[in-house]
């Protein structure tokens, strides 16, 4: 007998803070704690994931604009070029 076979679930964190099932992986991760978001291979998240570090802060997103919108910030290891807009953007705010 064939048995159908359940299409795997992602969790992912919505524009404003929820989560939500998505047959779809999210693009990028974050750091629910520190509010910031990265690519999936970061070298600095996935060195603290190994130690078995901040995994259970972890948070998966659609997109970047998502990230945004949830109030995530770029993670300056991985994403420089829009951690150093993001940080221009906070300078001219204060």
């Amino acid at each position: 007998m064939n048995e159908i076979q359940e299409p795997k679930l992602y969790t992912l964190t919505a524009a404003n803070g929820t989560t939500y099932q998505s047959a779809e992986k999210g693009t990028l991760g974050g750091h629910r704690k520190l509010k910031i978001y990265g690519r999936l291979d970061c070298p600095s998240a996935l060195r603290y994931i190994a130690k078995g570090e901040n995994t259970k802060y972890r948070v998966f997103f659609k997109d970047e604009a998502t990230a945004i919108a949830a109030g995530y910030r770029p993670c300056a290891r991985c994403m420089k070029e829009a951690y150093k807009k993001w940080k221009a953007e906070q300078s001219t705010k204060n």
